[in-house]
């Protein structure tokens, strides 16, 4: 394929040989070539549009796992894996975590810009609304047995609420969009609080109007009947910089198919969950839960540090916490959650020795030319056990709370689709089974 210029448009398939027209690039074919247009992104990013090619061509693009296919226009966030950047709605990563909480982080995504003092009251007035479960789909509960995962329940639950509030299934005027938002933003707190206290047989706890969203989750958690449960501002902050974090991160497996979803026209209840459901993959949400059980075996003399990075470069065990699909620098991430991890662990007067391991882990496996040459860097998984640990949250809802942060990129990217008309997504395959059978 050769290039030349950058412009937008339709292919055309040619005879073979001739120049490019400026903005195209020529894909040389069996009996001819066709011309294909140049997409760049506002950030530099560059793409072949291959939209046309199947219709003009009979052919297609392979591309297992969608590595190097765009399935979208979307200007909702930003990340250079070679460079270690990520930005939302434009906005670097570190800016929106020192300057914003979650909820005017999903203001943000949902609208482009940073909300005024009056647009942050108003949703945080709709949290407060649809903070409780109707009492109905509160006795869905009792239908799940004792040890049902979370992630389960959150998923089965989101779909169950959309039953009790049907009118909203229907509607798409921007104000539908945010009410319908911040009902999912505030059901999936209550709903997530819930779980943890069936699995435990505590008694649920009903949110308190009174406090902010990562205290209010804090509180149906941790409290008890005879006992309230105060966290510490440093623990709060910490959860708000964990669920800013995790808002969005482009087209991921479970934002791409929240998106898929909603293109066929489903609801925002019926994608959400969807997504839910990819999130809960080990390679996905999962990874920060392995994170963990990898220090555990550490710390339990199961392994030791060296013995890991050694048994990672053979390939005989996974280095959880390293690598990532899309990074092949620093993660920006990783350095704000380790500080927090740190400065919160200080601010409570504890020790965690997982992080100590971690720390160690990171230094030989940075440094080490295996790691180096591959560039295998610690990917946001690897300190948010840490964090999550310091606050209180057991292994078992370390991938809720990756669910309940990521809610509002699912949402935004979910109206992204709605609003544009998108085509209902619909890749191609190439079939290699036995061609015909009688």
């Amino acid at each position: 394929m050769t290039e030349s210029g950058r412009k937008t448009g339709k292919g055309s398939l040619n005879g073979a040989g001739g120049a490019s027209p400026p903005g195209e690039a020529r894909l040389e074919l069996p009996g001819g070539s066709v011309m294909l247009p140049l997409i760049e992104g506002t950030l530099g990013e560059k793409a072949v549009d291959i939209r046309g090619l199947r219709a003009e061509t009979g052919y297609i693009c392979l591309d297992e796992g969608l590595a190097n296919t765009g399935t979208c226009l979307s200007r909702i966030t930003f990340v250079d894996g070679d460079k270690g950047i990520l930005k939302y709605r434009g906005y670097p990563i570190k800016q929106v975590a020192e300057n914003a909480d979650i909820v005017e982080t999903a203001l943000l995504l949902f609208n482009g810009e940073f909300p005024s003092k009056e647009e942050k009251e108003d949703f945080c007035r709709r949290l407060r609304k649809h903070g409780l479960l109707h009492e109905g789909l509160r006795h869905h509960f009792e239908g799940f047995p004792p040890g049902a995962h979370p992630m389960a329940i959150l998923s089965a639950m989101i779909n169950a609420s959309s039953c009790y509030r049907e009118e909203l299934l229907e509607r798409d005027t921007e104000e539908d969009f945010l009410d319908s938002a911040a009902l999912l933003i505030s059901k999936v707190r209550t709903i997530a609080a819930f779980s943890y206290k069936k699995s435990r047989g505590e008694p649920v706890v009903y949110p308190n109007p009174e406090l902010d969203y990562c205290e209010n989750l804090l509180h149906m958690m941790f409290s008890l009947p005879y006992s309230e449960y105060e966290p510490l501002p440093e623990v709060a902050r910490a959860l708000h910089l964990f669920m800013i974090l995790h808002a969005d991160h482009e087209q991921n497996c479970s934002t791409s198919t929240a998106r898929m979803v909603g293109s066929s026209g489903a609801n925002m209840f019926a994608s959400i969950a969807a997504a839910v459901c990819a999130l809960w993959g080990r390679l996905h949400g999962g990874a920060n839960s392995a994170v963990i059980e990898m220090l555990k075996d550490i710390a339990d003399g199961g392994d030791s540090v060296k013995s890991k990075i050694e048994k990672a470069k053979r390939g005989e065990s996974p280095l959880w916490g390293f690598g990532h699909r899309v990074y092949k620098n620093h993660d920006p991430r990783v350095k704000l959650l380790k500080q927090a991890s740190e400065d919160l662990l200080c601010a409570l007067g504890s020790d965690d020795p997982l992080f100590e391991i971690a720390k160690e882990l990171e230094s030989v496996a940075v440094t080490d030319s295996f790691f180096v040459e591959r560039r295998l860097y610690p990917n946001l998984d690897f300190y948010s056990g840490i964090l999550l640990r310091a606050v209180g949250i057991p292994l078992d809802m370390f991938t809720v709370m990756f669910a309940i942060g990521r809610m509002p990129g699912w949402i935004a990217n979910w109206i992204e689709v709605v609003r544009s008309r998108s085509k209902i997504y619909r890749p191609r395959q190439i079939y290699v089974g036995v061609p015909e059978r009688e």
